[in-house]
């Protein structure tokens, strides 16, 4: 069986292809293609199935990643939404609550304000009430209206239509037969119910996770579509699936039904594929850090796996959302991000990125713009005639003009403002990182940092010494890592139902019964995919909180159903995150169950031992940071794919391979593991 893994970045496409019976694998590289995303990735299998020796016919199934959705939300670049709601609630979703994106701050700008994803003019009210606790209805839906609203939204050139109806959680039967009647006064609409998204309570979270699931909708189904068009004509047979942002893959077809899952799908993979070469060399408590070329996604593995976003900590773009995801931190701080003064006369590096067109201006596309990529060139981290493997060869005499144009507006010289760009964004990395860790109670130091996508190896080391982080990881593939994270992911999908008990009135007959018809949905989608019986995994959770509490903690369900020990586990639980137990009765107020299709996973890599004399490709000269001054030093250039297996390389020196390059500073050492990762380590002072 033979498997394609592929990943869509703003810069480029990764593409990592594995023969499950020969346990062999290939990976691939190209630029991306921003505007056809298709165009790239086509042509990236061609070329990695010329490599590999087999056409594509003979891949046997597609895993995909993408940033379509993500895009769509960052750029606001979506569908026009209409809304139908119940009458009264029209301004929930411009509303919001008084959380916000940074809740300190006088001077932003609200999201859900300043850029909505329904127009007011857009949003319909119809009768309808259900009511709480057990969803009854108190006032019938007004079908009239419903039909009305629709026929009005249709006349304003609306694509998509969200329906948001108030405790539709608990009944989701007047949001349905709305969705019904929608699609046939507006056939071609995409039509989203809130309660088939995840039927969860908070209004205004469900309402904005249905309206983003509209706004994302049209765009990502013609794409999926376009996409799978385009493997068909290349012959190949396998069904394509995508990445989901909870780090399980869904069906393209049971993806394009609810795009809103999507929003972390590269990331979700990268940390994915963290983990796996994490378990290669028996590393289990992780810091992933994939930075790419417009972004770094920060990622936290502990004993207890993969870290799922809470519901406070569930944002994208400044969007509150209640679907499932793996919590994933990311800042605009990537190989082709910009250095510039901003207005108040600060040097900054990024957000705004130079992407795959123009890029960097090393790669002589056109950019002209400083980048971190043409910093690491000037600094001579970078070796001109092997990025990507000799493919494109790069100019540092455009890296080093770029870098000096902005030396000459902050007053400093080469290689001062080259050393300040890579500074920086260490920095704001580092950052990032203490906010995933340290502020949420975990020690860095006694985490390996995985460093992964096309710069993370390149600045993996400094930004674990800021940290303390005394190992970085450097994967077998590292600039394809979320490729690979996809061939090591399973098919999962997510149920949830909110019940609302509280201790000492638990129907724990009503919970089994509940999680019982949860598993049976979940279990039954993972059979239509072609799932064995056997080959299922299902696990449920309860969301419990103490009484009075605004947010819930997960607190696992082993055998699929309640028992009296979840509640002393939630005390546990409690205690770990907040310092503190208290003695309030506990509330539970979400059941959620996920089952897992299992699927071949990508194998160890075929690690092959040489010598360092084989793997020396010359000397060159590096410029470090020592006692406070730049200082130029001798720097071994080396191959990794013939470095001696366990004997510690000493820096300065650079490692390359065809998909990145590893810097190992002054102050550290490098040693290639037996397993297929390299490990950098920070010498003894």
């Amino acid at each position: 069986m033979r498997v394609l893994g592929v990943d869509i970045g703003g810069t480029f496409t990764d593409l990592a292809l594995y023969d499950t019976q020969a346990g062999t694998t290939h990976v691939h590289k190209v630029p991306s293609t921003p505007d056809a995303p298709d165009q790239a990735m086509v042509a990236g299998m061609g070329e990695i199935c010329a490599r590999a020796g087999v056409k594509p016919a003979a891949i046997d199934a597609v895993f995909h990643g993408t940033t379509v959705a993500t895009n769509a939300v960052l750029q606001h670049r979506g569908a026009a939404v209409g809304l139908i709601t119940t009458k009264g609630f029209r301004d929930v979703v411009h509303i919001g609550r008084h959380q916000r994106p940074q809740n300190y701050s006088i001077m932003q700008d609200i999201p859900w304000q300043a850029r909505p994803f329904v127009k007011r003019r857009h949003r319909k009210v119809v009768t309808e009430r259900i009511v709480p606790p057990a969803g009854e209805v108190l006032e019938e839906l007004n079908e009239a209206e419903v039909r009305e609203a629709a026929r009005s939204l249709a006349g304003t050139g609306i694509e998509a239509v969200a329906i948001c109806f108030l405790f539709s959680y608990l009944n989701p039967l007047h949001e349905r037969r709305a969705a019904e009647i929608v699609r046939e006064e507006m056939p071609g609409a995409f039509v989203t119910a809130s309660a088939d998204i995840f039927p969860q309570f908070r209004e205004f979270e469900r309402f904005t996770t249905a309206c983003m699931n509209a706004f994302v909708g049209p765009g990502t189904d013609r794409y999926l579509e376009q996409l799978a068009a385009s493997l068909r004509e290349e012959g190949v047979p396998g069904e394509l699936h995508v990445m989901m942002s909870s780090g399980g893959v869904a069906t393209a077809s049971a993806a394009a039904e609810k795009p809103v899952t999507l929003l972390l799908s590269g990331p979700a993979a990268g940390i994915l594929g963290g983990v796996w070469a994490g378990e290669l060399s028996g590393r289990a408590r992780l810091i992933t850090f994939d930075m790419g070329g417009t972004s770094a996604d920060i990622g936290i593995v502990t004993e207890r796996g993969v870290g799922e976003a809470s519901a406070r900590d569930t944002w994208v773009a400044g969007y509150p959302l209640l679907v499932p995801m793996l919590d994933v931190h990311t800042i605009g701080a990537g190989g082709g991000s910009i250095a510039h003064v901003d207005g108040a006369g600060g040097f900054r590096v990024g957000p705004r990125s130079a992407g795959a067109r123009p890029g960097p201006a090393c790669y002589g596309y056109g950019g002209e713009e400083p980048t971190i990529t043409d910093a690491n060139a000037v600094l001579g981290r970078i070796d001109p005639d092997r990025f990507l493997g000799g493919e494109i060869p790069l100019d540092p005499e455009r890296a080093s003009a770029a870098v000096q144009a902005l030396a000459d507006v902050v007053g400093l010289g080469l290689h001062e403002t080259a050393e300040g760009i890579i500074t920086i964004a260490n920095a704001s990395m580092a950052r990032a990182i203490r906010s995933r860790t340290i502020e949420k109670g975990h020690d860095p130091r006694d985490f390996t940092l995985v460093a992964f996508g096309g710069a993370g190896p390149l600045h993996a080391a400094e930004v674990a010494t800021s940290l303390g982080v005394p190992e970085v990881l450097v994967p077998p593939y590292p600039g394809i890592t979320s490729a690979t994270g996809l061939l090591t992911s399973d098919l999962k999908y997510d149920q949830l139902r909110t019940v609302f008990m509280i201790e000492g009135r638990i129907d724990a007959a009503r919970l089994d019964r509940e999680l019982s018809e949860l598993a049976s949905l979940v279990e039954d989608q993972l059979l239509q995919d072609g799932i064995p019986d056997g080959e299922i995994t299902v696990v449920a959770a309860l969301d419990c909180r103490y009484v009075g509490q605004g947010y819930e903690l997960r607190v696992p369900l082993p055998e699929c159903r309640f028992t009296d020990g979840a509640l002393a586990e939630f005390h546990l639980l409690h205690e770990q995150e907040y310092g503190h137990a208290m003695g309030d009765p506990i509330e539970i107020v979400n059941l959620r169950v996920t089952a897992t299709g299992k699927r071949p996973k990508l194998g160890p890599p075929c690690v092959r031992a040489g010598s360092l004399a084989d793997a020396l490709l010359g000397e060159g000269e590096s410029v470090f940071r020592q006692g406070g001054s730049l200082t130029r030093l001798p720097t071994q250039y080396l191959e990794r794919a013939r470095l001696p297996l366990e004997e510690a390389v000493p820096g300065p020196a650079v490692i390359f391979q065809r998909d990145a390059t590893a810097l190992v500073p002054p102050d550290w050492s490098a040693l290639a593991d037996p397993s297929g990762n390299l490990l950098l380590e920070r010498r003894a002072p």
